[in-house]
């Protein structure tokens, strides 16, 4: 893999992602953020609200990673929904405490509802 592309990745960050629709076949383009720990990578979203994409993920895991900020490339990717309740702990309060700098206090209070309800994929780059 490219050295610019392997560091792009590394750093986690805004991303498009193109899926498949569950139900319509068609590709799906939207903005997304994807997170980085120790060479795996992530998607969430926040709790409470449905997913197109996590639902196209499902129905059909391969999809194309766009990485458009100071790196480009066109990348095909293969997610795996993480549904096991103590990983899905672990990864959601380092996303919410690493990336997106929330309290550890606040989010040892908070990651069980996101446990419950936020969708998470773990994907790779094949």
């Amino acid at each position: 893999m490219d050295p610019t592309v392997e560091s792009a990745l590394g750093e986690g960050g805004i991303v498009d992602i193109t899926t498949v629709g569950a139900k319509s076949g068609r590709h799906r383009r939207i903005e997304i953020v994807f997170h980085c720990f120790e060479g795996r990578f992530y998607i969430t979203g926040k709790p409470g609200f449905k997913r197109d994409w996590m639902a196209n993920l499902n129905a059909n895991p391969e999809f194309t990673l766009h990485l458009k900020r100071n790196v480009t490339a066109n990348l095909t990717a293969q997610a795996t929904e993480i549904t096991n309740e103590e990983e899905r702990e672990s990864v959601l309060y380092r996303i919410l405490t690493e990336s997106w700098d929330t309290e550890p206090d606040k989010a040892a209070h908070i990651v069980p509802r996101w446990v419950a309800d936020a969708p998470l994929v773990e994907f790779t780059i094949t």
